[in-house]
């Protein structure tokens, strides 16, 4: 069984509960996620089953969308409404000043919080801020696409988010609160897209046992997207009988002896010369293919009357 399964993760599981759940509902052990949720979050999971786990680094949409609640007035030290208070400010932010937080966009410079799985010298953040240990941390670039405010009264609000990947929504939040003196902390948060996922397609673990129960592993496998669907906006770049036979044993491939659907640099989609996906792959520096992750190891059938190898 191999494919990415989408699951709608509840509230007060982590995403490693969702593995361990699924792993034993399915009976397989490979399995990996998308991106990890906070146990408060709930949303899409997207779950990387068997062979498919190779691809979890490569998704062609690194893009999120989240929907997350927020209050002024508040800072804790988990950056949400979970945490242990650290200051509480009686101010009145008015509805003008959401204008600034829908300004934010582009790429923002953001400093991990100290209670994620971020590894700092190979020890979690979140390790470290249990034991009540602080320590400094490098900010990084992430890319916010859109900030709205959907709805806000009295301090408190919501918001949509698009953003790439890396972002915690919970620092951004709190750094509204810090640009705008009051302080912040997120109050609640659903993850509604996810790599190209939505939460139209994600099944409810209560949804995945019924199905694993009632229809067995083909009423799993048709409610998996597979790794050829998850490349399939990708340009292609289909080989011959010479060159997959080439791509088989490892040999570097001219992109100008492939045939490309169009000239960019991105990601390829590679097809073998039976038609069957086996690989993604970018033009290098050296005008060769270079394959980035193999999905499959291709059967080669070399046509009748080929002979020799004619990407030379």
């Amino acid at each position: 069984m191999d494919g990415i399964l989408c699951i709608n993760k509840p509230k007060g599981f982590t995403s490693f509960d969702v593995v361990a759940k699924t792993r034993k509902i399915l009976n397989i052990r490979r399995i990996g996620h998308g991106g990890t949720l906070d146990p408060m979050a709930e949303g899409v999971l997207p779950l990387f089953i068997g062979r498919a786990t190779k691809a979890v680094d490569f998704c062609p949409d690194n893009s999120k969308e989240y929907i997350a609640g927020f209050r002024f007035g508040i800072t804790t030290d988990t950056q949400d409404i979970t945490g242990k208070v650290l200051d509480k400010k009686d101010i009145y932010v008015s509805r003008n000043k959401m204008i600034f937080i829908e300004r934010i966009k582009g790429e923002v410079e953001q400093i991990p919080p100290m209670y994620s799985a971020v590894r700092v010298n190979g020890t979690r953040l979140y390790d470290l801020a249990r034991k009540g240990e602080e320590i400094e941390r490098t900010s990084r670039k992430i890319n916010i696409y859109s900030v709205k405010v959907l709805e806000y009264k009295d301090n408190r609000g919501i918001i949509k988010v698009k953003c790439g990947k890396g972002t915690y929504i919970r620092t951004l939040i709190h750094d509204f609160g810090q640009q705008l003196g009051v302080g912040a902390v997120m109050t609640s948060l659903t993850r509604t897209m996810s790599s190209g996922f939505s939460l139209s397609q994600c099944l409810t673990i209560e949804e995945l046992e019924e199905i694993r129960v009632k229809e067995g592993e083909p009423g799993i496998i048709a409610k998996m997207t597979t790794v050829e669907q998850l490349y399939s906006l990708l340009p292609k770049a289909r080989l011959d009988a010479a060159q997959t036979r080439m791509f088989s044993n490892g040999v570097k491939l001219l992109a100008d002896k492939v045939r490309l659907e169009r000239i960019y640099d991105g990601m390829y989609s590679i097809y073998d010369c039976n038609g069957y996906f086996g690989a993604i792959a970018i033009i290098s520096g050296d005008h060769t293919l270079k394959i980035i992750q193999r999905f499959m190891q291709p059967e080669v059938k070399l046509t009748k009357g080929v002979k020799g190898l004619n990407n030379d």
